[in-house]
């Protein structure tokens, strides 16, 4: 049985997705002359580092802010004080990460990573929110394991939900034949369509209530 690439997304049932995160990353963005940037409490800067370890980087990714003190989160990103593993907060840190360095997108996590509770919240708790043109989603999930592995796998699914936001993003701009004077190349076309076909994940173990 051929192994899957360890950047293609796995389906809910285990078997090789047809969504390639990295690529689609990589080529939406280029192909549309968009940008992306990272605000990051729990993953520690290491959703940016992914990201500008990509090939291209320089053209697309438009810097990270590592907001891991509460005060950078409130005085930096503009998060309202008080607490800040919440939909809320991940929520405004990437509209401040968008809006301080002028990207199109931006992903924001908080979370708690272990050992131990915060803010009354078990560990495992993450929110990662996705900020686009014209929306910003956030997601509540549950991740098992160390503290290592609750970075590792909020990191991984903060790159895939970036990866589907830029799909879908690419999907909506094809209502027009041309963006920001660039024309969808075929390679985009095949990525979105592969997203089309594959667009879910494993779910969440639980989605967090809208962010008012």
């Amino acid at each position: 049985m051929s192994t899957p690439s360890p950047h293609t997304r796995r389906r809910a049932d285990g078997r090789p997705g047809t969504f390639d995160v990295q690529k689609v990353i990589i080529t939406v963005l280029k192909d549309l002359g968009l940008t992306v940037a990272t605000a990051e409490s729990l993953t520690g800067g290491n959703i940016s580092a992914e990201l500008s370890a990509l090939p291209g980087a320089g053209e697309w990714f438009a810097g990270a802010v590592v907001a891991y003190a509460e005060r950078v989160k409130y005085d930096l990103l503009g998060v309202d004080p008080g607490p800040v593993i919440t939909a809320r907060a991940a929520r405004q840190m990437a509209l401040g990460a968008a809006r301080l360095l002028g990207a199109d997108f931006a992903v924001a996590t908080t979370g708690v990573g272990g050992p131990g509770r915060q803010e009354g919240l078990p560990e495992g708790t993450v929110f990662i929110a996705i900020s686009s043109p014209g929306d910003c989603s956030v997601v509540n999930y549950h991740f098992d394991g160390q503290p290592a592995d609750v970075v590792a796998r909020s990191t991984r699914r903060a790159l895939e939900n970036l990866a589907g936001a830029v799909a879908r993003h690419a999907e909506a701009s094809a209502r027009t034949a041309d963006h920001r004077g660039r024309r969808r190349t075929r390679l985009t076309e095949a990525l979105v369509d592969g997203y089309r076909r594959d667009p879910t994940p494993d779910p969440p173990v639980s989605a967090g209530s809208p962010p008012r």
